[in-house]
């Protein structure tokens, strides 16, 4: 089951179930779409892979299958990942 986090790991911005701006990496590391381009140049910093947009889980599935109650936030530093894959596109990395 996707978990569904709600909110930029990087910025704090709400990401809700609903948010057109939530991407994320095959480990579900969450980012909104500007933190994405402007600050990861599409790298996630935990592992290095590239980012999709987060699907929206349907409201009807919520109740039994609700998002994630806590927050994880862990501002981004330039790191090994960043410097490394900026410059390969994420199929290549």
């Amino acid at each position: 089951m996707l978990e569904i986090r709600t909110n930029c790991e990087n910025c704090n911005l709400d990401l809700p179930n609903t948010s057109q701006k939530a991407m994320i990496c095959s480990y579900e590391c969450t980012f909104c779409a500007n933190c994405v381009t402007d600050v990861l140049e599409n790298v996630c910093p935990n592992c290095g892979g590239g980012f999709e947009k987060r699907p929206i889980r349907p409201s009807k599935e919520l109740e039994k299958n609700p998002v994630r109650a806590d927050k994880i936030l862990k501002p981004v530093i330039r790191n090994k990942f960043l410097d490394k894959n900026k410059t390969v596109p994420p199929h290549l990395r």
